[in-house]
């Protein structure tokens, strides 16, 4: 891998967030050559995927250049003692702000920069955008017509492909992301079990905490902790089955497990998850 060039500190710097999913890897592979002091980063919640961290590497390789890993020193376990054991949720994401928009901002400084967003052309929505005048954001495959389809070709054509987890879970993030779904929290059971357990072990710590001190309950799945819903998890694996099995009769024959996954939205949740981590 070639060394990072030095640049005057005034000179604006151009940035790409890898958020270790399929869209934002695409447009890294997209941009390599057309931005070639591209800057790429990785915002490591030290809660990730194995798999993340393989694709990582591979991407690494492909991209010849290096992918900056912020967070070195502060992780989720330290932001969740500051937070005095309150789990992140859909209502107060303090995982996205302290692990994710802060590390970035903070690398940045008051540098003029220009951060490269991964929305495809075929989305309607826009992703983290920084409020600081000196980030300004674009969007390469928005701009450039690039869709879902053309996504998945950059990343066939680079011979990187997609992420190992695509198999079961159709989006980046922390392996206890609350934004998964149901039956993507049995598939961490049946392929991660020490991280299944792990995040019961959250689960159960947290819950000691504020039963004792609020008579609350936090749980990382909505309505259930994750050992009431590993109990359901016949139940759920026939209600996913049968989502698999709507999605795959719609009229796009030849689809890739992971766009039968996303189309298969089922009852138990069909929220889009984190604007940073999704990509």
């Amino acid at each position: 891998m070639t060394a990072p060039r030095q640049r005057k500190p005034d000179q604006t710097r151009h940035v790409l967030g890898i958020s270790g999913g399929k869209d934002s890897s695409a447009l890294a592979i997209y941009m390599r050559t057309k931005v070639p002091q591209m800057e790429y980063f990785f915002c490591d919640t030290g809660a990730e995927l194995p798999e993340t961290y393989d694709y990582l590497n591979r991407l690494e390789a492909a991209l010849g250049k290096p992918i900056m890993r912020l967070n070195a020193t502060r992780d989720f376990d330290h932001w969740l003692q500051v937070y005095q054991g309150t789990l992140p949720s859909a209502s107060m994401r303090w995982c996205t702000k302290n692990l994710k928009i802060k590390p970035l901002e903070e690398w940045l400084g008051n540098s003029p920069a220009i951060s490269y967003v991964a929305i495809r052309a075929d989305e309607n929505r826009i992703g983290y955008v920084s409020t600081k005048p000196n980030i300004k954001a674009v969007f390469p495959f928005r701009e450039d017509g690039i869709d879902r389809d053309g996504v998945n070709r950059i990343l066939e054509e680079s011979g990187i492909g997609l992420p190992a987890y695509y198999e079961w879970r159709t989006r980046s993030g922390c392996y206890f992301c609350f934004f998964q779904r149901k039956h993507e929290w049995i598939g961490l059971a049946d392929r991660h079990p020490e991280l299944f357990e792990r995040a019961v072990e959250y689960e159960d710590k947290v819950k000691y905490q504020d039963t004792a001190m609020r008579g609350r309950q936090y749980t990382w799945s909505q309505g259930e902790s994750l050992r009431e819903l590993l109990d359901r998890r016949e139940e759920i694996g026939e209600r996913h089955a049968a989502a698999l099995a709507r999605a795959a009769r719609k009229p796009r024959p030849n689809l890739p497990l992971i766009e039968v996954l996303a189309d298969a939205l089922d009852e138990d949740s069909d929220e889009a998850g984190c604007a940073v981590c999704h990509l």
